[in-house]
Formats: structure tokens, C-alpha cells, sequence
């Protein structure tokens, strides 16, 4: 069986993530994703998440690509999960290409995988703040909506 892994904090899950995560489950049998725990995004990267790591994980083990979700909680555990998973295959976008060459010393493939260029949660975010000025509320209730096109 050929094991694949990938990490990523997988917050505002958008259409990007599933061409990556189908991509990756398609270099191999097993497809691993790691999420970046909440304490690790905001510790190491320095990034404020929407969902909380337990949201991400459960979204994230919907995904019918998706084999195991299993936390990342430092920059170092790479090379430790390539030996405790039994991995074959390293993937990452090709926004991080080279950062993780090291781990071919460990007896990985690398592959860094095309992003989906219209897309990414940090567009999202800006798209949404700027459209209409939005305040973050609907400007029209449920109740104002007419769903009877007969009325």
C-alpha cells in the first residue's frame, strides 16, 4: 500500500483544497492529512483560524479522499510521521516548493502540486470584507424573502 501525506491548516475549505487533496489521494493508496493545531497556527504561524482545529478535522475527514486527519503541533514532526506512517509520498503546494526537499533524506518522495491559481481562503477573506462594504450581515431577512413565485 503507498501512503501519501500532506499538512495545511484546511480553514474556509474551498474547492482548492479538494483539487489538492483528490490530487494527492491519487499518487497513492492512503491519503494522511495533517492540520495544524489551533495552538501551532497561532504560536508558529502566527495565523487566527475561523474553525477551531476539532471543526477543521471534521470537515476535513468528510472528504471522501481523506484515509486519516492527524494534528501537526510543530515544524518538526515531519520527518518523525514519515516513519511512523509508513510514508512513501510527501505533498505540498507548489507555493512551499523546496522547503521540504529535506525529506527525501528520510526516504520520501517529495511533490509539490500546482494550486488552484483563482482560489485560496486568504482571497476569500479579502472578497468577502470588501464586497459591498459588508458589515459581515445579509442586508435582507429570511422573512423579507418571497420563496412563492406564485405570490
Amino acid at each position: 500500500m503507498k501512503r501519501v501525506i500532506t499538512y495545511g491548516t484546511f480553514d474556509l475549505l474551498h474547492y482548492g483544497h479538494i483539487n489538492l487533496l483528490r490530487r494527492a489521494k491519487a499518487l497513492g493508496d492512503y491519503l494522511i492529512v495533517v492540520i495544524s493545531s489551533d495552538e501551532f497556527n497561532w504560536k508558529e504561524k502566527h495565523k487566527k483560524c475561523y474553525f477551531t482545529y476539532e471543526q477543521r478535522k471534521a470537515i476535513v475527514e468528510a472528504v471522501r479522499y481523506v484515509d486519516l486527519v492527524i494534528p501537526e503541533t510543530s515544524w518538526t514532526q515531519k520527518r518523525s510521521d514519515m516513519h511512523e506512517y509508513f510514508i512513501d509520498t510527501f505533498v505540498m503546494g507548489d507555493d512551499w516548493k523546496g522547503k521540504f526537499d529535506f525529506l527525501k533524506e528520510e526516504g520520501v518522495d517529495v511533490v509539490y502540486l500546482p494550486r488552484t491559481p483563482e482560489i485560496s481562503s486568504s482571497k476569500m477573506k479579502k472578497d468577502l470584507y470588501d464586497a459591498d462594504d459588508c458589515d459581515g450581515e445579509s442586508k435582507i431577512t429570511h422573512d423579507e424573502i418571497n420563496t412563492n413565485p406564485e405570490k
